[in-house]
């Protein structure tokens, strides 16, 4: 099988309100791309990683007017994808839903949110103390994950939770004081909304549960400087990097930066930085697994046009991927 996270730069303004794919020469939210230019690249993209499962970060909106599932399945039709049928969870206010697109013909699905007192519902709220005040906060997702009940064609279980975690940028920030209030109030949410996360995460690993965790964590080991005021990352929070061998989730990327920082990191982003006239790659996309999961020697590939030697050398293939998204396609492929 092959499962693949992908963020999909404002996906939903490839759509209009019909759930009908835009292909034409309006303007899309991506600098000096047509919605025409971003579908094609998209479709592209999407047939070129051929994946049984796809969770599509950034998905269509879902509103009382709108169908994230409808315009994704629309869009697999559009350019004959064989993942024909979508799966969206708790619709946010964003217009940008995580859904998984997927084969019926290879695994079926159903959202299957979870709840308890240390986790509850992704779309509830969750109490800690952000700021160590001795008060109690109110934490939320934006965009709650998508918990999915996943069953292959030969039977075999596995569940599979979605995220887009809060990003850390100081948006809207006044001078450099303020960007470093905001940053730091960021961090204490996202890192919450980790935690939040990962106890739900334990909940299956000690049910026995296999379980991959895939989608966008706006994080990374030793990603910012804010990182050493709260001693890790989101992402090694949700690996659950102090615990048992058993309770560990496994990402070969996460991995290779936090035994070897200093050394090549692999990255899923590429950002353009307007005031440095540059562009900024950053590893910001994860597909983590559960011992069980990790045991079946899967593989790991990151559709990075720059990086990776195929997408290089297949010159539609790499103009697609620069064109569609300033997130690039991972992959997993294992045998269930």
């Amino acid at each position: 099988m092959r499962i693949a996270t992908y963020n999909v730069e404002w996906f939903s303004y490839l759509f209009d309100d019909r759930n009908e794919l835009v292909h034409d020469d309006s303007w899309s939210s991506r600098h000096n791309v047509t919605k025409a230019m971003q579908a094609q690249a998209l479709g592209l993209i999407f047939q070129a990683i051929d994946a049984d499962a796809i969770m599509v970060i950034e998905a269509p909106d879902s509103s009382p007017t709108r169908s994230g599932r409808v315009a994704l399945e629309n869009f697999a039709e559009h350019f004959g994808l064989r993942t024909t049928a979508a799966l969206v969870g708790f619709a946010n206010e964003t217009q940008q839903e995580i859904a998984l697109l997927y084969d019926p013909a290879i695994v079926s699905a159903r959202h299957d949110p979870g709840h308890s007192d240390t986790a509850p519902r992704f779309d509830s709220t969750f109490r800690m103390d952000l700021d160590i005040d001795a008060k109690m906060d109110d934490v939320v997702f934006s965009k709650p994950p998508l918990e999915v009940a996943l069953t292959t064609a030969s039977g075999f279980e596995l569940r599979m939770i979605g995220a887009h975690l809060k990003s850390k940028a100081p948006h809207g920030a006044k001078g450099d004081a303020d960007a470093m209030r905001i940053s730091i109030a960021n961090r204490r949410k996202q890192l919450a909304q980790c935690i939040w996360l990962r106890s739900r995460v334990e909940e299956h690993l000690t049910a026995g549960d296999p379980i991959i965790v895939l989608g966008d964590f706006n994080d990374g080991p030793g990603l910012d400087s804010y990182e050493k005021l709260f001693g890790r990352s989101g992402v090694e929070i949700v690996l659950g990097r102090s615990g048992e061998p058993e309770q560990l989730l496994f990402d070969p990327h996460a991995e290779a930066v936090m035994t070897q920082p200093f050394g090549a990191r692999p990255t899923t982003s590429r950002f353009y930085v307007r005031p440095e006239k540059r562009y900024l790659n950053a590893l910001l996309d994860y597909i983590m697994v559960s011992p069980d999961l990790a045991a079946k020697s899967p593989k790991w590939h990151i559709w990075h046009p720059f990086d990776d030697p195929e997408c290089w050398n297949a010159p539609e293939l790499r103009d697609a991927l620069l064109m569609a998204s300033d997130h690039f396609p991972v992959t997993l492929d294992i045998d269930l």
